[in-house]
């Protein structure tokens, strides 16, 4: 005869359902660190935008930005982006902040706060990554701060250092590209200045060496005289011509016309041996060295007329690549903790613990099939 059934004690329930329980214990524990344990965070945000001081490009690329939308993401802002959430941004805020020990007082939870004040570099940094947010809207252009701290005036002071600080960058980063530009082209021309400067010394030298202004001025005069003697020649050769037909070659006129003709043609010699001679130093060779000095110094001086215009180019330009970063909105200071969302965490948490709490159930339910 068999014994009656007896009722199953609690324990026996328990252990039949200890799924149930550890899912309803689990839900439990959440929903009191969500409502009770969990610290306040306030979070600080500020929205900036980096402009050009090139306002026929800055024109061009809003007009191009109305006809297409968004058409890339801009350099700049991917610039600033990294280096809010660079370590050293991380180490200047720490010192001027003291965000070390902020994030870890041990008055916040334990599992929201930084564990140790000492926490190595990398550990730091990756907590100060889940704190700080810099996001990128894309169409406008437009970098959005987020600072969480466990009060509100922390937590506007870091947004209000990150902005402070980026803007420093940005201006400092635009302004060293600029004078870099700047800088190399009065080397430039300081090379170029030195070298027309020499180019000078040499001809004036030249000149002051050969007691010579201008040799081509010189010959010219020459090369007229010249041909001033000869057209005189010519006439005294034509008179003596005319008076040999009724007149003795011994006459004293005959004789005095001939001694002209000997001294102007002994004259055009000498003058013609000035400009030029097979033996050298003579005003056609010193012109040709004089008009290579001459070309070099105004070669020189067309290069340095020419870097003054490449640095005078270089400066507006280097003007219009200027960047500078704009607040659109200032740090706000906030009056209630936005994190953590204690209802929607509560909530969540509890759905994904059933739906896990469900897959285990049926992968249970289908190996107790599977033995029986």
């Amino acid at each position: 005869m068999n014994s009656p059934a007896t009722k199953p004690g609690l324990p026996s329930v328990l252990r039949q359902h200890a799924l149930l329980a550890g899912t309803c214990i689990a839900v439990l524990l959440a929903a009191v660190y969500w409502a009770a344990i969990a610290s306040d965070r306030y979070i600080s945000e500020a929205h900036v935008i980096i402009q050009s001081t090139d306002m026929a490009s800055s024109q061009g690329s809003g007009l191009a930005s109305m006809l297409g939308g968004g058409v890339g993401i801009p350099t700049e802002q991917l610039l600033l982006r990294d280096y809010l959430l660079s370590v050293d941004m991380l180490k200047n805020l720490d010192a001027k902040l003291n965000l070390r020990g902020h994030y870890s007082d041990p008055a916040h939870d334990v599992l929201s706060r930084l564990w140790f004040k000492d926490a190595t570099l990398e550990k730091f940094y990756d907590y100060y990554r889940t704190r700080i947010s810099v996001e990128l809207d894309e169409y406008a252009g437009i970098l959005v701060i987020k600072a969480q701290g466990y009060d509100p005036g922390t937590a506007h002071a870091i947004a209000t250092l990150l902005v402070d600080e980026g803007e420093q960058f940005m201006d400092g980063l635009a302004r060293n590209l600029a004078q870099e530009q700047v800088n190399f082209l009065n080397k430039d021309i300081q090379k170029t200045r030195e070298h027309l400067l020499q180019a000078r010394e040499a001809l004036l030298s030249f000149q002051n060496k050969y007691g010579l202004v201008s040799p081509q001025g010189t010959t010219a005069n020459i090369a007229g005289t010249i041909n001033r003697m000869e057209t005189q020649l010519n006439d005294l050769q034509t008179s003596r011509s005319a008076m040999l037909g009724y007149l003795m070659p011994n006459s004293a006129n005959i004789v005095e016309l001939n001694l002209q003709i000997d001294a102007l043609e002994k004259q055009i010699a000498s003058e013609k041996a000035r400009l030029t001679s097979t033996k050298g130093k003579t005003l056609n060779s010193t012109v040709e060295a004089y008009q290579r000095l001459e070309m070099n110094a105004t070669f020189a001086q067309d290069v340095y007329n020419a870097a003054l215009t490449a640095l005078e180019q270089g400066r507006i330009q280097a003007s219009r690549t200027l960047k500078k970063m704009s607040v659109l909105q200032a740090p706000t200071l906030p009056e209630y903790a936005v994190e953590p969302r204690r209802l929607y965490n509560c909530v969540a948490f509890t759905v994904l613990t059933l739906i896990l709490a469900g897959i285990a159930h049926l992968l249970a339910a289908i190996i107790r099939d599977h033995k029986d």
